[in-house]
């Protein structure tokens, strides 16, 4: 739970921005290309914290430098970048043919098989990616509303873009233990969406979405061990009763 609630306290503010830059694919993605990830991982006999954010961060960058071209759309891009990268880690993984691959755990992940030392190591990349993201907090603000006005600024939109890539990188990593790779895009979108109706600023709404990630921890923990349920998929079932109860309300106080 503490792990859970450590994760859900970046993951939320960061949803922000996936939210405001219309980015959920792109979440989805880096959360494909960790697969590969892992298979590089197993096959450099490297932790897999680090081979799933080295991949991301590639599939990345990759993506930022195609997005530039200009010949395809964005959605194209990330479309042709998530399947492939799917692909590969799945073919990659298939071919290794470890015993110690268990792909059900980092597909849907286990936060229940977290111990005291990934909380740990999970509250530190926390504490660190918070502190990141409130230092370019202004500069991602400014890209997010318009790149020629940061340009103004002087503001890099492309710094800012890969220090706003790297920090999801290092939230995919942590979040493949709780949620797994095919969740995890939820955790980040989600409880920003739900804080969206209930805000007046970007920095109450990014307060907020932490808030509801948290209470979703807890609130699908507890239905998870109520109705003998899969952790991972109970808290993103809380945090969808929390979108719907955001939304209806958001509507009744905006009349």
């Amino acid at each position: 739970m503490l792990a859970g609630i450590a994760l859900a306290l970046i993951t939320g503010p960061l949803g922000c921005f996936i939210v405001w830059r219309r980015m959920a694919y792109f979440g989805d993605t880096l959360a494909h290309a960790a697969l590969l990830g892992i298979a590089m991982g197993i096959l450099f006999e490297v932790p897999n914290g680090f081979a799933v954010i080295a991949a991301c961060l590639l599939v990345g960058l990759l993506m930022l430098v195609l997005q530039r071209q200009q010949h395809f759309a964005s959605d194209t891009v990330l479309g042709i970048l998530a399947h492939s990268s799917l692909s590969v880690g799945l073919i990659a993984i298939a071919l290794l043919d470890s015993p110690s691959v268990d792909l059900m755990g980092y597909l849907f992940g286990d936060i229940l098989t977290t111990g005291w030392s990934e909380t740990a190591f999970i509250a530190m990349l926390t504490v660190v990616s918070l502190v990141v993201l409130i230092y370019y907090w202004r500069r991602l603000i400014l890209i997010t509303l318009h790149e020629d006005l940061a340009r103004v600024e002087g503001v890099n939109p492309m710094l800012s873009q890969i220090v706003l890539i790297t920090i999801i990188a290092f939230v995919i990593a942590m979040a493949m233990k709780v949620v797994g790779l095919l969740l995890v895009t939820s955790m980040l979108i989600i409880p920003a969406a739900a804080a969206r109706p209930l805000s007046r600023s970007p920095g109450m709404m990014a307060v907020l979405a932490g808030i509801i990630g948290a209470i979703s921890v807890v609130a699908g923990l507890c239905g998870a061990w109520w109705i003998d349920a899969p952790s991972g998929p109970s808290i993103v079932l809380a945090s969808f009763l929390c979108f719907l109860a955001s939304f209806i309300g958001g509507r009744f106080i905006s009349r």
